[in-house]
């Protein structure tokens, strides 16, 4: 059945009971349920949405006319297999006037006339709130120009060209895994401001052929676009095309594909600008084809295909399913499974679904909040960096209360006015773990510090060539003494130099002899034959202090390590290119970087252990010295989270690198030595003072609300 709804009262009796249906509403028919029974979409022209009704609502519909809720039964009991009763339909005219389904100049439309003006005006803060968490700005309706192009671009769903791009796509990626360590450093271009602008670029290209996808694939498969335009979730910018209408396909196969085109085109993009990048030389369109395929791989993985947002992964999973509205359906399964877990409710599930879809649906809701729940706190944290320090803070407080407090207290509400269904035992066992939360939360109890760590010898010597030379001897890996010669280099111009210097020196010492005591016009040339051989002398002296400086001797008892094993005598070495390294073996520390907060906490003669990264072994040591001041640098570049380690830092002008948090260094003497011989980074478990998790929570706040006071 397709058609108009309309609906007047039966007789003028019932005109003061029984409200009348829109006449612009539509009825179409869907694809069956999951259960195999028959459904129908309502579509509201007025806002362009579709509701999705089942068999019962349908012939509540059929009958409306009746203007009887008895009658209705009656009609439904007596002509259908369906055995309903009034309740059916009082929940079908509930959910008509709640979606303004309803004339509202019919009896009982008063109430919902006041309603619809409600929401047409807001309040101001509501109003605000809205705009400010979604607002689309529609900007196109493209329906002609898609007419236009949709059979031009028919080649495109072909066979052939999918096998093409797969094809493509695969060369691409052999391509690029060949030439990966050029493809991965490139990303650090994208760092500077050309590459934030190719990147926004990229991304608005990429973003408007995806929406293009959906909207041609829809036109092919009959489905009107509405408009297209740019939506804003909390201010970030992000193209949209409506294609509500697709909801009036029966097939869900079609629904699928108009889901799916999107993605599929980015995933065709970024294959074709993959591949192009591995042909193509150095330059700007190289760059370019850079931007296109990172963006469109990494986003299209990590946001539309994602399940958890109202992205095309939502629709594409919630057609595989047929199980239209998950999230709100996900939803009502988690909350009575909490209902029945925690309170020991019999509470029923909303529908009659197969077991292990019933499961999958509590699990998903479960992924879903956490998922949502971390990113609605990191777009909270971004939005307060973003904008001045008093409406960041504000923006802050409402993405949370929004998005995260308020859907929990809307859940903790239906607890509180379910009480009384919760059994004494239950009861009583909730308010013992209640209280045993809140005691964990509040005691004393949390003591350890744990802070990013480099394990190294107390006394550790680098060997490195102070300019370039060549390697004559190398040192052997082992037992040293102190003052014992480890490595000997040459450099053949330092040489050179100095035996001119000693040649000329020699050549001066001879004339200035030989002027003296002759005439005396001969005694200022002996002069100065003598100044000119003070210089050479000095320059022989200097040349010769280089020829020294390149034999490497070791500075204390100690064991060479960390041999490079590329190097051989005869081979060249630039400047302060490490050779090797003396350690002194039985004596070893740790440079722990304590963060700010946890600073007062640590004590000197606190007990710590050190879990080196990539290793079983466990070491113990005690703390020795704390810094008084915060760490300007790293004790060792392994630590930057660019390196190997875990620790960000901000990168000056002048290359220097500064830990980007407040950290201070905390040093731990090691008892005994590790079973490696060599340094590592790994983490510290440092005994502090015992501090709940609440004085926690309390003193980060105040800290962040004092530092962020200075409007």
């Amino acid at each position: 059945m397709d058609g108009t709804l309309a609906g007047r009262p039966h007789s003028p009796g019932a005109a003061t009971r029984w409200p009348a249906l829109r006449e612009d509403l539509r009825l179409f028919r869907a694809a069956p349920n999951r259960d195999g029974s028959p459904a129908w979409m309502i579509h509201d022209p007025v806002s362009n949405r579709f509701f999705r009704i089942g068999w019962v609502e349908f012939e509540v519909l059929s009958r409306w006319s009746l203007g009887d809720p008895e009658r209705i039964v009656a009609a439904i009991t007596g002509n259908t297999p369906l055995r309903i009763d009034a309740s059916d339909v009082a929940h079908t005219v509930e959910f008509l006037r709640r979606q303004q389904l309803l004339r509202v100049d019919d009896p009982g439309g008063v109430a919902l006339l006041e309603a619809v003006a409600r929401q047409a005006n807001p309040a101001r803060w509501k109003w605000l709130l809205h705009n400010y968490l979604f607002v689309r700005i529609p900007l196109v309706r493209p329906q002609r120009f898609l007419g236009w192009l949709a059979p031009r671009v028919g080649f495109l769903y072909t066979r052939g060209c999918r096998l093409a791009v797969l094809l493509a796509t695969l060369l691409g990626l052999l391509l690029a895994a060949r030439q990966w360590d050029v493809f991965i450093h490139t990303f650090g271009d994208m760092m500077s401001p050309a590459g934030i602008a190719g990147f926004g670029v990229a991304l608005l290209v990429a973003k408007s052929l995806h929406e293009l996808g959906h909207a041609v694939t829809a036109t092919r498969l009959g489905v009107r676009v509405a408009h297209m335009g740019v939506a804003f979730l909390v201010l970030w910018p992000m193209l949209y095309t409506d294609t509500g209408e697709s909801w009036k396909l029966a097939d869900r196969r079609d629904r699928f594909r108009i889901a799916a085109a999107g993605m599929a085109v980015e995933f065709a993009l970024a294959g074709l600008a993959t591949l192009a990048w591995g042909l193509v030389d150095d330059g700007a369109l190289r760059s370019a084809l850079f931007f296109l395929a990172t963006t469109s791989w990494v986003l299209t993985l990590a946001i539309n295909a994602s399940p958890f947002m109202r992205f095309d992964g939502y629709f594409l999973l919630s057609d595989a399913l047929d199980l239209p509205n998950l999230h709100a359906r996900s939803f009502a399964f988690a909350r009575a499974a909490l209902r029945r877990w925690i309170l020991g409710l019999r509470e029923p599930d909303p529908e009659v679904l197969e077991p292990a879809l019933r499961r999958f649906l509590v699990g998903f809701a479960f992924a879903t909040w956490l998922y949502r729940l971390v990113v609605f706190v990191g777009i909270a944290v971004a939005v307060y960096h973003v904008f001045f320090k008093a409406l960041g803070l504000l923006l802050f407080a409402v993405e949370i209360a929004w998005f995260v407090l308020r859907p929990l207290w809307s859940e903790l509400v239906v607890w509180r006015d379910r009480r009384s269904e919760v059994g004494r035992a239950r009861g009583i066992a909730l308010l013992l773990v209640l209280a045993a939360l809140v005691a964990l939360l509040a005691l004393p109890w949390r003591s350890a510090v744990r802070a990013e760590a480099w394990l190294h010898s107390a006394q550790q010597q680098r060997l490195y060539s102070p300019f370039a030379a060549r390697l004559v001897e190398l040192p052997a890996e082992g037992p040293v003494r102190a003052g014992a010669r480890l490595a000997l280099l040459d450099s053949p111009d330092t040489r050179s130099r100095a035996e001119q210097a000693g040649i000329l020196a020699a050549a001066l010492a001879l004339q200035r002899d030989q002027s003296i005591g002759r005439r005396i016009d001969a005694a200022e040339k002996a002069v100065r034959l003598g100044e000119e051989l003070a210089r050479q002398l000095a320059e022989l002296g200097a040349q010769r202090g280089e020829l020294a400086r390149l034999e490497l001797r070791a500075d204390f008892d100690g064991q060479v390590v960390d041999l490079d094993p590329e190097l051989r005598p005869g081979g060249w070495v630039s400047a302060n290119e490490p050779i090797a390294m003396v350690i002194d073996p039985d004596a070893w520390v740790l440079d722990a970087m304590v963060e700010q907060r946890d600073l007062d906490r640590v004590r000197v003669g606190a007990v710590a252990t050190f879990y080196r990264r990539g290793d079983w072994e466990v070491l113990r040591g005690e703390v020795v010295a704390i810094d008084s001041a915060r760490a300007q640098r790293l004790p060792d570049p392994m630590l930057a989270a660019d390196r190997g380690g875990r620790i960000p830092v901000l990168r000056g002008d002048d290359g220097r690198e500064t830990p980007r948090d407040a950290l201070y260094r905390v040093r731990i003497r090691i008892e005994g030595a590790p079973s490696q011989l060599r340094s590592g980074l790994g983490s510290a478990r440092i005994e502090g003072e015992p501090r709940s998790v609440l004085a926690e929570a309390f003193r980060s706040v105040a800290a962040v609300l004092v530092r962020e006071s200075g409007f």
